[in-house]
């Protein structure tokens, strides 16, 4: 995901949509009946509106300005985050959702991608924006990988909603000063936590990292439950296994996201081309695709084609469909394409993991859909540029999680709870009905 930092500063226009009209309050109907931080909101009031500005309008960005329909101001969809677009959302917050601010920064993005839950320690690792000016990761020096512990978010830090600086932020680098060269996605593989690296200028390429999550946090001897038959090299400078860095010896773009099919342990990843964009990575040496690999036999291949940018990427529970998200608009450094993609496409997964039927599944807006993530009844939900969007399996927008902000990934973390990573601000959900379908699976 490239390093926009959507949202914030556009607050202050964002209450443009906002107006005044003759229009029943169809915000404040049956309001008493929902939890503290929740409220309906009811499309009808706004599929009419008296002005609708051009593309043109706010410099071109007004495709990233959180929409604020009439009656309400951007304020008051922050004070109630939980929007309820349809009632499948209430059955997913259930009653009394919590939306808690554990941390900030001044700007550096700390909070951006990889978030990866380990239920063993009940904490929940994350990694900086790479190749942020802010962060000055990329080329000078790569993203870091973070972790807090969930054991300390207590019911005192939850009744808050601005309870920032309450958790501790601790630096996961390994022992020896090894890293995951600029980190952006992740998930949990076999007892370990599995990062998907960026690399850096020419001569790092981009790969798919092992990790213990435990300290020291190196591999080096800790296979565990890894097939013996596999073969891994370790990096020169440290202890991290690197399980994949080239296809028949040429580098990949700039590896963004992984997701493991459930049904046969296969892993996917997208590959996009933000490392070069965001200028520090090469020039592509292949198309932007969606890639599998087969830890058990080495294999490689391509599975999808045809994006713009594909970014996040996960699998259906039962593993029968895969999410992949195109965030083309977004060309970080080189601007924005609004005629490309920030579709979300759903594909058929077959029983031997080809993918068929590629379908769109969601429009998004505002700004572009990144990380992705599914609940055990095949909800999805997706980061954008006002915080975290769910939909229904149809595709049916039923609810948002609304900062009001850009929301580059987040993760649930079992059954009630989830993380949500907005840059330079860290969030926690809490008292949810939902569970992810994942938590914390080993493959």
């Amino acid at each position: 995901m490239p390093p926009l930092q959507f949202g914030k500063s556009f607050l202050s226009s964002a209450v443009f949509l906002g107006v005044a009209i003759s229009t029943p309050d169809l915000f404040h109907a049956e309001r008493q009946s929902f939890a503290a931080q929740a409220q309906r909101i009811d499309q009808r009031a706004f599929n009419v509106l008296p002005t609708v500005p051009p593309p043109s309008e706010y410099g071109g960005f007004i495709a990233w300005i959180p929409f604020a329909p009439p009656n309400a101001t951007i304020e008051s969809l922050v004070a109630r985050p939980f929007h309820i677009y349809s009632k499948e959302f209430e059955d997913i917050i259930g009653p009394n959702p919590t939306l808690t601010l554990l941390n900030h920064t001044d700007g550096d993005p700390l909070f951006h991608e990889a978030p990866v839950w380990n239920p063993s320690t009940d904490e929940m690792f994350f990694c900086q924006n790479a190749g942020a000016p802010a962060a000055g990761t990329g080329m000078q020096k790569s993203a870091i990988i973070q972790k807090i512990k969930l054991s300390a978010i207590t019911r005192a830090i939850t009744s808050q909603r601005n309870a920032s600086g309450s958790v501790q932020i601790e630096d996961v680098t390994a022992a020896d000063g090894a890293k995951v060269m600029n980190p952006n996605g992740g998930t949990n593989y076999k007892n370990k936590l599995l990062f998907v690296g960026q690399g850096k200028g020419e001569n790092i390429p981009p790969a798919i990292y092992l990790m213990n999550p435990e300290p020291p946090y190196d591999t080096k001897g800790r296979l565990g439950s890894l097939r013996a038959s596999s073969v891994y090299h370790v990096l020169t400078s440290g202890g991290y296994l690197v399980m994949l860095n080239n296809y028949f010896g040429r580098q990949f773009n700039s590896i963004n996201d992984a997701s493991v099919n459930p049904r046969n342990g296969d892993i996917y990843f997208t590959d996009p081309t933000y490392g070069f964009v965001q200028d520090f990575r090469p020039a592509p040496g292949f198309p932007k695709q969606v890639w599998r690999f087969n830890e058990a036999t080495g294999a490689v291949t391509v599975v999808a084609d045809g994006f713009s940018m594909p970014n996040g990427i996960q699998f259906s529970p039962s593993g029968s469909h895969l999410y992949v998200t195109d965030s083309g608009v977004a060309q970080a450094f080189r601007g924005m394409e609004y005629n490309n993609p920030s579709t979300i496409y759903r594909f058929d997964v077959s029983r031997d993991g080809t993918l068929s039927n590629r379908q769109t599944f969601a429009f998004i807006t505002p700004g572009i859909p990144d990380g992705i993530n599914v609940d055990t009844n095949g909800n999805v939900y997706v980061g954008c540029a006002d915080g975290v969007q769910v939909y229904s399996p149809s595709g049916k927008l039923i609810g948002k999680i609304f900062l009001g902000k850009g929301v580059a990934n987040f993760q649930f973390a079992g059954k009630g709870r989830m993380v949500l990573l907005a840059e330079t601000e860290l969030y926690f959900v809490g008292g949810l009905k939902a569970e992810g379908a994942f938590p914390g699976r080993l493959y």
